[in-house]
């Protein structure tokens, strides 16, 4: 079937169910980036400012304070309600790793009332986020009846990629070494693979594993490929240990645990054409598209 016939079939079966009810609000699944202002998009600020339920952990509360995105804390009742000048009501709920079903369950439910729900995710929702599991859950609890729209936020690829130049101008990709939901094997597997297809390749969770990881990396690569090692990007100095890059090389990256702080940090790992400009502020590392000449563009 092609794509457009799919398409058709599509519009056609959500018709049949007769489509979301009126009286329903939206689960917006937002990306707030790092989480300071400057580095949210205005669609996802708007979105949480307008929701009648903000779903968001202690961490990004703090950031969405900066700027008035939500009322300070002391302005929010024990019941998490907060009131803005206008009279327009928010009930502000915790998230936590431990309660991710609760309130995924709890969201459809605002939903149904006519609520709208912002279900606030770090970087972007759908890198690691939390998108899938709203569409997991929606499944699980049958919410066919609940809308669902993504809302996407700079993730932390980016974000490090911007800080330390411009590493990711060629094909690149990005893998998890966290091993809670999938084993080593695959994750070594896909390692293995990326680093012989020569792309650049940007690990997250690098609190587990990644001396194992560069390790790995190093059996298909030559160790003065260059690694950048960046912390909390784009969070100053709100983050769990700030802001932060440090440029080595592959062959030295496992011997720097000193420079990866935990969960804010992000390596990525140049191809062989990765090389370093550096200009009287700093060095800079950048990935051409190719072997082009300037006169190419």
């Amino acid at each position: 079937m092609s794509s457009d016939a799919e398409a058709t079939e599509m519009d056609a079966n959500a018709d049949a169910a007769g489509g979301t009810p009126d009286d329903h609000g939206t689960l917006y699944v937002v990306g707030i980036g790092p989480g300071l202002p400057e580095h949210m998009t205005k669609r996802a600020k708007e979105v949480i400012e307008s929701s009648e339920v903000v779903i968001a952990s202690s961490l990004y509360q703090e950031f969405l304070r900066d700027d008035g995105t939500l009322l300070p804390e002391e302005e929010t009742d024990d019941d998490g309600i907060a009131v803005r000048e206008d009279g327009f009501e928010q009930e502000i709920v915790r998230s936590t790793m431990g309660r991710q079903i609760e309130l995924a369950r709890a969201a459809f439910d605002y939903v149904r009332e006519g609520k709208d729900v912002a279900h606030v995710s770090g970087g972007d929702p759908s890198v690691y986020g939390k998108s899938d599991l709203i569409f997991k859950m929606a499944e699980e609890e049958d919410a066919t009846d609940v809308p669902i729209e993504i809302v996407p936020g700079l993730t932390a690829a980016l974000g490090g990629s911007a800080n330390v130049g411009a590493p990711l101008c060629n094909d690149f990709c990005t893998v998890s070494l966290s091993d809670k939901w999938r084993g080593w094997d695959e994750i070594e597997e896909k390692l293995r693979a990326a680093a012989i297809s020569d792309f650049v390749i940007v690990l997250y969770n690098c609190w587990r594993n990644y001396e194992k990881a560069v390790d790995i990396v190093r059996e298909e690569r030559t160790d003065d490929a260059y690694v950048a090692i960046v912390n909390d990007a784009g969070r100053a100095d709100a983050g769990r240990n700030g802001e932060s890059q440090f440029i080595t090389t592959l062959g030295e990256a496992a011997d720097h645990d000193d420079k990866v702080s935990g969960m804010g940090t992000s390596l990525i790992i140049g191809n062989h054409e990765t090389e370093t400009w550096r200009n009287d502020d700093r060095t800079y590392l950048v990935t051409p598209r190719g072997g082009r000449d300037v006169d190419d563009f």
